[in-house]
């Protein structure tokens, strides 16, 4: 073996090594981009924003969000039964643009002797929002997109993880819906049982909900538009713009409700 040979041999030996090992890391790089990430992985809210119409933003106005044992709670043990429109928000303290997000929610207790009839076990799930360092003192929920969350009253026919749009539009069977709610084709859940939510969230492109492992709702091209109640002039000029990334964020409507198994997995 010529001494150009072994040096030949050399190089051609660091040289796959070298793209062995980056490619090891790529797959550990796509691995770890692609798996589910708890975003509730301690006993406190620390990752989390809290903004409560009247309050400051990461005022935690009398305590109405707090974390037991795993569970994120909407707790109301401190408001003495009255609501005031006290609307609140809990985001997770970064923007999303592409992912899958899932949690189990359920209903508990009875709603403050105040809120209004359609906020009774009602809740949801608020992606591609504003930022909560923005929001108006006294807005009541922020520009998003909504997954509305409810819970049966005993009785009646009541879907879950249907569509609302506070300040945005979308297309709905390729057409440009201005409807403020499109219901999902899902069951209705009475009681306090625990159900299963899932959204997948592509941007400004496809967005899917499914509750209990179904998908109940399809729709696409998430868009600025509709009215605001809060600085509506800024958000005119926003009007038909893509939705394509924002904050994500759970709601306090004046029924206790539960939060748990928050996860999300970036795409």
């Amino acid at each position: 073996m010529t001494k150009l040979f072994k040096i030949l041999y050399l190089v051609f030996c660091i040289s796959f090594l070298f793209n062995c090992k980056k490619n090891e890391e790529n797959k550990t790089s796509e691995i770890k981009k692609t798996s589910w990430k708890n975003l509730l992985t301690r006993n406190d809210l620390n990752d989390w924003i809290v903004k409560i119409k009247g309050h400051e933003v990461g005022n935690n106005y009398k305590n109405t969000f707090v974390v037991e044992n795993g569970i994120l709670k909407v707790n109301y043990d401190e408001y003495d039964n009255v609501f005031n429109n006290s609307f609140g928000h809990i985001y997770y303290k970064k923007p999303f643009s592409n992912y899958k997000f899932r949690m189990d929610y359920r209903f508990t207790g009875n709603q403050l002797s105040d809120g209004a009839p359609w906020a009774k076990r009602n809740s949801g799930i608020m992606f591609h929002c504003e930022d909560p360092n923005g929001i108006g003192l006294n807005q009541n929920f922020p520009v998003s997109i909504e997954v509305q969350l409810l819970g049966g009253n005993g009785t009646d026919e009541r879907s879950t993880g249907n569509l609302c749009s506070p300040g945005t539009h979308v297309k709905y069977n390729d057409t440009l819906t201005t409807q403020h709610i499109v219901q999902s084709t899902s069951k209705t859940y009475h009681g306090e049982q625990w159900v299963h939510v899932e959204i997948e969230v592509r941007n400004d492109s496809i967005i899917k909900h499914m509750i209990n492992g179904e998908e109940v709702l399809r729709y696409s091209k998430p868009q600025y538009g509709g009215n605001v109640n809060f600085n509506a002039e800024f958000w005119k000029t926003k009007q038909g713009i893509p939705l394509k990334s924002g904050y994500i964020s759970l709601q306090s409507e004046s029924h206790p409700v539960e939060f748990k198994n928050i996860e999300i997995m970036e795409l």
